[in-house]
């Protein structure tokens, strides 16, 4: 029927003793090796392990070679602190495995993007959040889903912080606004709700109007831009234009002062030469006279000419003097 187990007996109870001892020897050495194996454990760089005894948390360790108490008494999770982690609202990127990271569901991503500005417009806005977790200990024990309840606090910051302002602000020149602003108030409640983590960055990706109305946006915001075009380009003109013509005035105010000054200097020279003449005539009013006349005369005849002096009582001039000719070449 089957083949015929054998078991031998020991001879005597010494030797059963033995046998049993070397069994007992055997299994304390496995106990032994695997106590020891099950109380040494690795945190990868990068990384912090939290370590838990009966569930119950103990500390948390840095990257290296660890000690804790083996069979399950102690055990340990790895938390990834230095490692950069992000959510994404509207969008999602393609290859990404973390489910928190974005909304599988193409309609709850336009729910997120959709959003009213303070002037009730509409606009859809895509952007993400770069955190990394800061204390494993709150972000493994204190909140059941933290990066669920990031989201959530996100999404809710976002939508009040495109609610205080413009549809203009949102799409154009606030946005490096919004993004600050967003970045403060998701850290407040993640501070307050106590979920361990430091968000790092809020980036709004693409910020535009709901499409049946983006390509009239589009085309008001071209003329917006032209129109600004056309203003620094008159602000261009005007900035060459007009410091030259103050310039020029300035050249020209100068240049009139500085012949007044020189018409008064004249003037203040010949009132001083006339005083100075008149202190002499009064002294001596004939040879005054006299000098004048003869200084004046040195000045104006040079000027006249070819000269002839005539006798007046005499009754005729002769012709060789050919007067027709020197006044002609006069």
């Amino acid at each position: 029927m089957g083949e015929n187990i054998e078991f031998q007996i020991p001879n005597s109870l010494k030797e059963f003793r033995a046998k049993v001892g070397s069994i007992l020897w055997i299994l304390v050495a496995i106990i032994v090796i695997t106590a020891a194996y099950s109380m040494l454990y690795t945190i990868q760089a990068e990384s912090q392990g939290v370590v838990l005894r009966f569930g119950k948390y103990i500390k948390t360790v840095d990257p290296g070679l660890h000690i804790k108490l083996p069979f399950g008494i102690d055990t340990y999770e790895i938390v990834q602190v230095e490692r950069q982690l992000k959510q994404e609202f509207g969008f999602a990127t393609r290859g990404a495995n973390d489910p928190s990271q974005f909304n599988p569901s193409q309609t709850e991503r336009s729910f997120e993007r959709s959003m009213v500005t303070g002037d009730l417009n509409a606009a859809t806005v895509e952007w993400s959040v770069q955190y990394r977790v800061e204390d494993p200990q709150l972000f493994l024990f204190k909140v059941r889903e933290p990066k669920g309840t990031l989201r959530d606090i996100s999404e809710s910051v976002m939508r009040t912080v495109i609610g205080d302002r413009t549809v203009d602000e949102v799409i154009t020149i606030g946005r490096q606004e919004i993004a600050s602003e967003a970045l403060i108030e998701m850290q407040t409640l993640v501070d307050k709700y106590e979920l361990g983590l430091n968000v790092d960055q809020v980036q709004l990706n693409n910020v535009n109007p709901p499409q049946p109305v983006q390509n009239s946006f589009n085309e008001v915001n071209q003329a917006q831009q032209e129109r600004e075009q056309m203003i620094n380009i008159a602000n261009g003109e005007y900035n060459k234009v007009i410091p030259r013509a103050r310039g020029e005035a300035d050249q020209k105010i100068q240049a009139a002062e500085g012949y007044a000054l020189k018409r008064v200097n004249e003037a203040e020279g010949d009132v001083a030469r006339f005083n100075a003449i008149l202190r002499e005539y009064l002294k001596a009013p004939e040879v005054t006279k006299r000098r004048l006349y003869l200084e004046t005369m040195q000045s104006v005849v040079p000027s006249l000419g070819k000269k002839i002096v005539i006798d007046a009582e005499a009754q005729q001039i002769l012709p060789l003097l050919q007067l027709n000719e020197n006044t002609q070449n006069r």
